[in-house]
């Protein structure tokens, strides 16, 4: 699954690939702005930490695992 956060004042988004769910990427952003946490902290599949601070956060974008397709149609002469 893919989550996106937006960082104010930095174009670029960090996007973070998951095995969580759901619910639990959201329940984790839930607490870290509600208990007044300064870090929000997620895993990626590789096992590694993404880190950001809570108060530079613009947006969490909690995405599907639904890939989009690209798909070529070959020309046929008849």
């Amino acid at each position: 699954m893919e989550v996106r956060i937006g960082v104010q004042h930095v174009s670029r988004e960090i996007v973070v690939e998951t095995d969580a769910k759901p619910e639990d990427v959201e329940k984790t952003v839930t607490e870290a702005f509600e208990s007044g946490k300064t870090l929000l902290t997620l895993e990626d599949r590789r096992e590694k930490k993404i880190v950001v601070p809570v108060s530079s956060i613009g947006y969490v974008e909690i995405g599907s695992d639904t890939k989009q397709t690209v798909g070529f149609a070959a020309a046929v002469n008849g």
